[in-house]
């Protein structure tokens, strides 16, 4: 039941939530591109990603300095991201989220760093 109750908690959260649709889209994204797509800090962003990674709906692997994440479906959960797909299928926030990604996910990881921190995180 704990497991249900983590996955849930993590799903109630507007933004983790908008996280758990962009990755049923795209097959991994880099902590940078979900800073951009939410427009919060770094450590807002970790703070939900934690949680996703707690609730099991998430992993995520470390290359250098980026950190990637994918979705992970919990053992018995396709009902539930079925139900997800089909009720969030028509939501206008979702899909503008998916076309902001689209133009992010065709910005280098540097650029998007230097875009967020200034130009000492990624000289040139």
């Amino acid at each position: 039941m704990e497991t249900t109750l983590d996955i849930l908690k993590a799903l109630s959260d507007k933004n983790r939530l908008r996280v758990v649709s962009a990755l049923s889209r795209f097959d991994e994204l880099c902590a940078c591109q979900l800073v951009e797509l939410l427009e919060v800090t770094g450590a807002t962003a970790s703070r939900h990603m934690g949680i996703l990674q707690k609730a099991g709906l998430i992993n995520s692997r470390k290359d250098g300095r980026w950190v990637y994440y994918r979705l992970s479906r919990p053992a018995g959960s396709d009902p539930l991201f079925q139900w997800l797909e089909k009720s969030l299928a028509n939501s206008a926030e979702l899909n503008a989220d998916f076309h902001s990604l689209e133009k992010i996910v065709g910005i280098t990881r540097e650029e998007l760093c230097r875009m967020q921190r200034g130009e000492t995180c990624c000289p040139k």
